[in-house]
């Protein structure tokens, strides 16, 4: 069984550069990849998480002061 995911979309790449950083250091497990086709963004990539882990991303990001767009699952 393969493990669902969420995607996290901001405003712009280094946005998204940033959050992923960010994640890493709050020991959550992520990957930039490119804007799923399906979803519409200003940003052409987005940060993948496991979707067990959303709350805690959203709460590291905040914490960070970065401003998050959406999080949709995929």
């Amino acid at each position: 069984m393969s493990e669902t995911y969420s995607v996290i979309l901001v405003h712009s790449t280094s946005h998204a550069i940033r959050a992923e950083k960010v994640l890493r250091a709050a020991g959550i497990p992520c990957k930039m990849i490119p804007v799923p086709r399906h979803i519409s963004s200003d940003c052409g990539v987005c940060v993948r998480v496991g979707r067990a882990d959303v709350d805690a991303a959203r709460r590291a990001l905040e914490a960070a002061g970065l401003e998050i767009e959406d999080i949709r699952d995929i």
